[in-house]
């Protein structure tokens, strides 16, 4: 029977690593260590959390070796077969939501990873070099003079990466000035649905339960202004990614839909959620961010070692085809296998004193962009902002990088994001 719990006797409990809340206070390293030692294939149950419905459960990955063979094995471990969120979609909702790249498997995937690679080349990223410098160096100096002028503060989130994420892909997409709050207000709704503060009062349906922020009705104002814009693009083309998508002939109407709702979503929040997991990390560490400004640690190496330690992403769910084993743990098709990513990135298996910021590791073989097939699309681009954001830090704000107040941490357990990150410059 799908979705049932191990059949032989535990030896020690199994803690929870599921409830949303738990991450809006931090990361469980505790709880991922004890899986990993004791059950790094452990069945999690999936109760009702703010008004979402109870799921079966599922199977939660926490060594790294584990999780690598689960992200790169699709012919045992599917994206399209239950998608790739933890909780279940509606099953109307599924061939919906199945349509999207990150929820396909190959062959089909691999039509779409090669159509919107067209667009999405490494040529046109780094044209984008100086722009996004000059982002970083303009935001980072705004902060300053205005954390001078009051108290001696600034939020890195709300004054700096937030917009820093946004402002780049939307230059990247090719999106008006004007209609780039669209993005952030889309990216909040979809990504930020476990926490109120992002949320807001959910959408309910006609049962009265929440409305899926990805489902068809949820997403068609998105998807309306996309086809709006392509159309426009059509009529005044321009060296960007909706350009390169809406000439595509290959593309589809709803092929074009979901690689906006994906680049939009996925795009904007690997970077949102990198870029200040990153700099509190460097705060906590005051030596790694001295070494890093003194120039004694290469920037390539430490976007990777700050990556590893925040990856922006925490869970990723497969379904498993067929009846398997995984860790000496027995497998039915059917079940849920969820890839917990900060977990595998700590995993002292692989990583020499893993909760030690080395920004210097190498090598350093994190899971924090995926691996296998779905291995993201957009990591270069998301490296290029980072290295930029750190490299404008590291000129702009003093040694050492001192937190004026602890950071907010998002209410996910899906998205590693920080809602705002106070720090004292009055000194820089």
């Amino acid at each position: 029977m799908s979705g049932s719990a191990p059949e032989a006797p535990e030896q020690t409990p199994v803690p929870d690593v599921f409830d949303p809340g738990q991450y809006g206070r931090g990361i469980p390293h505790d709880r991922y260590r004890h899986l990993r030692d004791h059950h790094p294939v452990a069945w999690q149950e999936e109760p009702e959390v703010l008004g979402w419905p109870a799921g079966p459960g599922f199977w939660a990955v926490t060594r790294h070796e584990d999780a690598v063979r689960v992200l790169k094995d699709s012919s045992a471990y599917s994206s399209y077969l239950g998608a790739t969120q933890i909780r279940d979609p509606d099953p109307a909702d599924l061939p919906f939501i199945r349509r999207m790249m990150l929820n396909q498997d190959p062959p089909h995937h691999r039509r779409l990873r090669v159509l919107v690679s067209r667009a999405f080349t490494p040529k046109r990223i780094d044209r984008f070099g100086t722009v996004v410098r000059e982002r970083a160096r303009s935001l980072l100096t705004a902060a300053v003079t205005e954390a001078r002028a009051g108290d001696g503060t600034c939020d890195l989130v709300t004054q700096v990466t937030d917009d820093y994420a946004l402002l780049n892909l939307t230059d990247l997409l090719g999106v008006p000035d004007s209609d780039r709050g669209l993005l952030l207000h889309w990216t909040r709704r979809v990504i930020g649905y476990q926490d109120p503060d992002e949320a807001g009062t959910p959408q309910l349906g006609p049962d009265g339960k929440p409305v899926n922020p990805r489902s068809p009705a949820s997403l068609r104002d998105m998807f309306d202004y996309a086809h709006a814009l392509a159309a426009h693009k059509r009529r005044h083309p321009a060296d960007d990614v909706m350009t390169a998508l809406a000439t595509d002939p290959e593309l589809t109407a709803p092929e074009l839909e979901m690689f906006f709702f994906l680049l939009v979503v996925a795009g904007n929040d690997t970077v949102r959620s990198a870029a200040p997991g990153g700099l509190h990390l460097l705060a906590e560490n005051p030596e790694a961010y001295g070494r890093l400004r003194n120039g004694e640690v290469e920037f390539a190496s430490a976007v990777d070692e700050l990556l590893r330690r925040h990856p922006p992403v925490l869970t990723f769910r497969r379904t498993a085809r067929e009846d398997t084993v995984l860790a000496g743990t027995r497998i039915r098709a059917g079940d849920k296998v969820v890839v917990f990513h900060a977990s595998a990135n700590h995993d002292e298996r692989v990583f020499p004193e893993p909760f030690t910021l080395d920004l210097s590791r190498t090598p350093n073989p994190h899971i924090s962009f995926g691996d296998g097939p779905h291995v993201c699309l957009g990591a270069h681009f998301a490296r290029l902002q980072l290295r930029a954001l750190y490299e404008e830090t590291c000129r702009a704000l003093p040694t050492p990088l001192e937190r004026a107040a602890p950071p907010r941490r998002l209410v996910s357990n899906f998205i590693n994001g920080l809602k705002s990150l106070p720090v004292r410059v009055a000194d820089a």
